[in-house]
């Protein structure tokens, strides 16, 4: 009797299932197929035609959608654990098991939509106007007055550091220092933050050759970049406007001066990424700070306020916000009305005792990150910081 109990039971919830699924079916008409359809391939195509890079978060999603939406449920294996971009897709995808294909279409042209109304069209150059280029694609740099002001200009990224951003703020600073015109440089960001340091995005590009291969070049670009700060030949300062992360708070201490917001904060979560100090933060920090609170900062991921970073003797000095600019800008200005020559010759009486051993202290840092990069510490560290990004989306 209870045999029979059940197998109707079973019976009925199958048959339950399965007038559901012909109900979805039903309603799936002909016309809704092919309005939908035809929607996610302008998608597609308009997707290609974005000026702006949506981020590896948005971008991992769109993948997972697309696949869903074309495929359905994931049916390719799991990636093996050293090939975390692949893991990262392949669990995006699997993730979206519960959607049908016409929801992950309908989500997937939802986003294209969205990144698209956010970009507004250049103004086209009037009759006869050569449009031209700009100098730099990741930061604007201003010469007046004697100031070379480079501003980080990724807002829709806090100012993450990319590959490129990493290149043209090294070059920028080559430029300045052999510009006659300028007394002294600026480096300063765009938008609320100052920088949220190096964008893992960077991370996601693996080259064919493999890890190893992108490893040596990040740390051959990191390596450079730090060498145009300690190879700056003028006074340099820092307009930490925002909160700032990982690199672009650790060479701070190769700065003659750093004037932050008291919205400003500083974070080094090295550890947490399964990574290591870099921008001669092991030697600066150490002798700035003392090695306590120095560890506290690269060892152990603390996060500090400006007014301790001041008190750690990171920071000079420390203003209200909504004084920030005009102050910074007034300081700035006389500072670069001093004698040019005498202000750079009193400026690298101190740097001169210093530069071998910083040279040797980049070299070393980034030897290190080369092999944490490989490690699968930092690939497992790198590859739950992305799912923890996707999964707010």
């Amino acid at each position: 009797m209870a045999a029979s109990i059940l197998k109707r039971c079973i019976t009925t919830g199958i048959c339950q299932r399965l007038a559901v699924n012909a109900t979805r079916s039903l309603h799936r008409t002909v016309p809704a197929m092919a309005a939908i359809d035809d929607k996610f391939s302008q998608a597609k195509d308009r997707l290609n035609t974005l000026k702006e890079d949506p981020g590896n978060a948005v971008k991992l999603q769109m993948y997972a959608l697309f696949k869903q939406a074309t495929v359905g449920n994931c049916n390719a294996p799991k990636p093996g654990m050293m090939d975390f971009v692949g893991k990262a897709k392949w669990d995006a995808w699997n993730g979206l098991a519960d959607m049908t294909q016409d929801e992950a279409k309908q989500k997937y042209v939802d986003i294209v939509d969205d990144l698209a109304g956010k970009e507004t069209p250049a103004p086209e150059p009037s009759s006869g106007e050569k449009k031209q280029a700009p100098k730099f694609q990741t930061i604007d740099v201003t010469v007046a007055e004697g100031v070379c002001k480079i501003m980080l200009n990724r807002p829709e990224k806090k100012n993450a550091i990319n590959f490129e951003m990493y290149e043209e703020v090294g070059n920028a600073l080559k430029e300045a220092g052999q510009d006659d015109r300028v007394v002294l440089a600026v480096l300063t960001g765009t938008g609320d933050y100052y920088c949220s340091g190096n964008d893992l995005g960077n991370f996601m590009n693996v080259p064919q050759d493999g890890i190893a291969d992108m490893a040596k070049r990040g740390g051959l670009i990191l390596e450079k970049f730090v060498r145009s700060f300690i190879d700056f030949p003028k006074p340099l300062i820092g307009l930490i406007n925002g909160p700032a992360v990982g690199v672009s708070v650790t060479v701070l201490g190769l700065f003659d001066a750093v004037f932050a917001s008291d919205k400003a904060t500083f974070h080094t979560p090295f550890t947490a990424l399964g990574q290591s100090p870099e921008g001669c933060s092991s030697y600066t920090f150490p002798r700035l700070m003392g090695t306590p609170k120095a560890s506290e900062l690269l060892i152990f991921n603390r996060k500090i306020t400006a007014v301790e970073a001041m008190e750690r003797n990171l920071v000079t000095e420390v203003i209200p916000d909504h004084a920030f600019q005009q102050e910074t800008s007034a300081k700035v200005a006389k500072f670069a009305k001093l004698p040019k020559n005498s202000l750079q010759k009193a400026r690298n009486l101190t740097r001169d005792q210093q530069r071998e051993t910083l040279h040797r202290v980049n070299k070393q840092e980034c030897d290190v990150l080369v092999e944490r990069w490989q490690s699968e510490e930092c690939l497992m560290a790198i590859m739950n910081f992305f799912s923890s990004k996707g999964s707010k989306l």
